[in-house]
C-alpha cells in the first residue's frame, strides 16, 4: 500500500498535538482529572475495559481532554462503542492512539547468505473516542465521583507507596531534589508544601529522577550540565513520571513554577527530534513500572 505523502505520520502528528499545547503554554501531562467522574478524582486514561493506557498515549490522550474539556478518563473505539448498545453522535473527532509491537522476518545475510531471523519493530494508530461523544453507554460509564479527596491530610496509598520503594527520602530546607552521588532524595517538610498533593507530586518527580541511577534503570541522555538538552530531557521524564505516578496513586498534579522555564528548552527538543517525546514518555513509563515493581504485592507475586 503507497503511503500518502500528504498525510504527516503518527510521530509527527503526535508530536505537533504536543508543541501545540506547550505553545500555549500548557503542560498536557499537568492537569490530570477527573474529579467529576466515578473512575476516580484523578485518572490515567482508561479503555472501556477499564485498563490504563500508557506511555505516549496517556499524554496524547489527556492533552485531547484538556484541549476539548472531557472531565470522563474513559475512552474507547468506534465498534466497541456499538458493541456496548452505544453509538458515536455524528460530527464527532477521534483521538489517535498508538500500539507498538514487533514482527519477525526471514532475509537473507548479505555477508554470509544464510537465513536470517530479524525483529522488526512497527508503530500502528487507530481511533478512540471519549464517552462524552457518545451516546446510549450503560449508566455505569456515565457515573459521577462521590467521594472527593481531603487535599490536607496525608494519603496512605501514596504514603505507603513512595515507602516501599526504600528511595533514601530525607526532609528538611526549602528545596526539592535528586543528589545522584550520594543517591539521595532532598524534600522540603511536608507541612510546608500548600498541599498534600502538591507534596506528593514533587516527591514523585524527585523518585522518577532516582530511577535513573546506574544500579537501577541506569538513565543517562549526556547531560553535562544545569540547563543543557540532556537536562532538559531527564527534567521532562521526571515531569512525566510524575504526571504517571500521581495519575496511578489518584492525585492532582499541581505545576511547579521552577519547571515552567523548561517548556521552551523541550519545545526546542521536540521541533528538533519528532520521536522525542514518544522516548521520554517510555522512559518515564519504564521509570514508573521500576517504581511500581518495588511494591510488595509484586516482590511477592516475583517470589
Amino acid at each position: 500500500m503507497k503511503k500518502d505523502a500528504k498525510r504527516p505520520d503518527i510521530y509527527t502528528r503526535i508530536t505537533n498535538q504536543i508543541i501545540h499545547s506547550l505553545e500555549q503554554g500548557v503542560k498536557p501531562w499537568s492537569q490530570p482529572w477527573n474529579a467529576a467522574h466515578a473512575a476516580g478524582p484523578v485518572s490515567r486514561p482508561l479503555r472501556h475495559s477499564g485498563e490504563t493506557y500508557s506511555g505516549i498515549n496517556v499524554l496524547v490522550l489527556w492533552a485531547t481532554a484538556m484541549e476539548r474539556g472531557y472531565a470522563a478518563p474513559i475512552w474507547m473505539t468506534f465498534k466497541q462503542a456499538l458493541e456496548l448498545g452505544g453509538a458515536v453522535r455524528k460530527g464527532e473527532k477521534g483521538s489517535p492512539v498508538v500500539y507498538a509491537g514487533s514482527l519477525q522476518r526471514t532475509e537473507q545475510d548479505e555477508k554470509t547468505g544464510e537465513d536470517v531471523d530479524r525483529t522488526i519493530p512497527f508503530l500502528k494508530s487507530y481511533t478512540v473516542f471519549n464517552i462524552e461523544q457518545i451516546d446510549g453507554l450503560p449508566a455505569h460509564y456515565y457515573a459521577p465521583s462521590d467521594c472527593p479527596k481531603n487535599p490536607d491530610q496525608r494519603v496512605a496509598e501514596a504514603e505507603a507507596f513512595f515507602a516501599s520503594t526504600a528511595a533514601d527520602i530525607r526532609h528538611g530546607g526549602n528545596s526539592a531534589f535528586y543528589a545522584p552521588g550520594p543517591d539521595f532524595i532532598q524534600m522540603p517538610e511536608f507541612e510546608s508544601f500548600l498541599s498534600a498533593q502538591d507534596y506528593y507530586a514533587t516527591l514523585g518527580h524527585e523518585c522518577t529522577h532516582w530511577t535513573r541511577h546506574k544500579s537501577r534503570l541506569d538513565r543517562d541522555f549526556g547531560r553535562k550540565s544545569f540547563g543543557d538538552a540532556g537536562y532538559a530531557r531527564e527534567e521532562l521524564v521526571a515531569e512525566l513520571g510524575a504526571a504517571f505516578l500521581c495519575a496511578d496513586l489518584g492525585l492532582d498534579l499541581k505545576d511547579r513554577d521552577d519547571h515552567a522555564a523548561y517548556i521552551g528548552h523541550w519545545l526546542t527538543i521536540l521541533r528538533e527530534d519528532k520521536r522525542a517525546i514518544f522516548q521520554a514518555a517510555a522512559h518515564a513509563q519504564r521509570a514508573c513500572d521500576f517504581l511500581h515493581g518495588l511494591q510488595p504485592s509484586c516482590r511477592e507475586e516475583a517470589a
